[in-house]
């Protein structure tokens, strides 16, 4: 780990940097606060041991203005001090997170340290099962796209958008073709890899800000900010001839070609009225059509 240390003290100084050195950390050491804010503002610090003795860390606020910063990560900061002060514990912003007594005892330093990266590495963890439960929250888990309810709320803050600027808007709905005939004939698990395969190919055949979600078993769902009429269809069908050309490979050397049906529901003007329900369900209405006329198609209304 690599470990800032601000300190004057040559003795001191000296201590530190055999203890750290010992356990294997990259030490910087520097003797004013504005230098060792400039060593922050360049990265890659995520411990401090600043001398409160020796140096202008009081004087200059450095903790405060640490705190202020806000940098993308937690900055952890161990000050050496001849006493506590009260300020030090009413003053969160301003305060530390561990304090060590001069002179500075080799054994000491090294346990609060160990402390301090322990501290360090409970939160990194935190911090990435925090990710972890809200990209869970947001994401189908079997397809990878936005879930039900994520979709709504992605889309509806779109159409808000394009209802604020006056902008078209269109939503587009993805059905499999015959997929309860791929369940029953092979299975769930087979119908679940279908399912991803569609997944991957509206991914891959759509614009990178386009919302994609699954909305409720083979159904899948676009929101197309900006987008309307002939423009809608053309990535409606550029979606449908991916997955066409895509088959689902069977342990007996045998494939299962998968075909979807597309409906398109288009909004020229948002007005007041307009919600994404009634998109949705205008777009589920477009691709019934589509599949009443056999399927691998796709259906454009507007409303």
């Amino acid at each position: 780990m690599k470990i800032l240390v601000i300190n004057k003290d040559l003795k001191e100084r000296t201590v530190i940097q055999q203890v750290l050195q010992s356990s294997g950390h990259e030490i910087v050491v520097v003797e004013d606060s504005e230098t060792a804010i400039q060593h922050l503002q360049e990265g890659g610090v995520h411990f401090v041991i600043a001398d409160r003795a020796s140096t202008d860390i009081d004087e200059k606020q450095f903790i405060r203005r640490v705190r202020d910063a806000k940098p993308a990560y937690y900055i952890y900061i161990l000050l050496v001090t001849t006493k506590v002060q009260e300020t030090d514990i009413t003053t969160p912003r301003a305060s530390a997170d561990d304090y060590i007594h001069k002179p500075v005892i080799p054994i000491e330093l090294k346990s609060r340290v160990h402390i301090g990266e322990r501290i360090l590495s409970l939160r990194d963890y935190l911090v990435q099962a925090k990710d972890t439960l809200d990209n869970s929250a947001m994401l189908d888990p079997l397809t990878n796209v936005l879930n039900q309810k994520a979709f709504l709320t992605s889309s509806r803050g779109e159409l808000e958008r394009a209802r604020r600027g006056q902008a078209p808007f269109s939503l587009v709905a993805l059905d499999v073709d015959n997929f309860k005939s791929i369940n029953d004939k092979y299975g769930q698990e087979i119908g679940n890899d279908v399912l991803n395969v569609i997944a991957k190919a509206i991914r891959e055949k759509s614009r990178p800000y386009d919302g994609v979600g699954r909305y409720e078993n083979d159904l899948f769902l676009i929101a197309l900010p900006g987008i309307i009429g002939q423009d809608a269809e053309k990535i409606a069908d550029r979606i449908l001839k991916g997955i066409l050309n895509t088959d689902i490979s069977l342990l007996d050397g045998s494939a299962i070609h998968v075909s979807v049906s597309a409906g398109i529901a288009c909004s020229t003007h948002i007005t007041a009225a307009t919600e994404v329900d009634l998109l949705i369900q205008r777009a589920q209405e477009a691709v019934a059509h589509a599949k009443r006329e056999g399927g691998n198609q796709s259906y454009m209304i507007f409303i």
